[in-house]
């Protein structure tokens, strides 16, 4: 099935009705969408099938694990080392996200730690692949913000420029 035809309206309904709450059962997310819960359940399995929904989670408090410290870390690693740093980082329980960027840094990492003390032992691991940079998370005043189903930014809106 064709991905852009199961986001229409239902379809678009049903990603923000999961966003707000995964684990709301099919016949409830049915009920707020307006479709059945036979039909709310086929077009989950579709969008399921066709990797618009993805995977359902759970939102752990990491303090609550000891993971106290959160860190991002820029890595310029040269073109040699690129693949062998990205299967170093899969092992790597510290970190969260990787992604690759354009620009100075070929990495970035998120990762969490239990004290100063592994976070620097997990920059001593990355020094022989490459150049990491390390900054600390003091606070983050924005996280996990919901997708907006609409696809369209609404917050910045284009102004027309005045002229002298």
């Amino acid at each position: 099935m064709d991905s852009t035809s199961l986001l229409d309206n239902y379809g678009r309904k049903i990603l923000k009705e999961l966003q707000e709450n995964a684990r709301v059962s099919v016949a409830e997310l049915g009920r707020r969408i307006g479709l059945s819960p036979t039909a709310t359940a086929e077009r989950l399995r579709q969008m399921e099938e066709v990797n618009i929904v993805r995977g359902y989670s759970v939102d752990v408090d990491m303090e609550a694990l000891g993971l106290e410290v959160m860190a991002f870390i820029r890595m310029s690693c040269g073109g040699t080392n690129y693949h062998r740093v990205i299967e170093f980082i899969k092992t790597l329980e510290e970190v969260r996200e990787c992604h690759h960027l354009t620009g100075g840094d070929d990495l970035l990492l998120k990762v969490t730690t239990t004290s100063m003390a592994d976070l620097e032992a997990l920059i001593e691991a990355l020094l022989p692949y490459g150049t990491p940079v390390t900054s600390l998370v003091l606070s983050s005043p924005v996280e996990h913000r919901k997708l907006n189903v609409t696809g369209k930014l609404t917050s910045v809106t284009r102004r027309p420029l005045r002229r002298k």
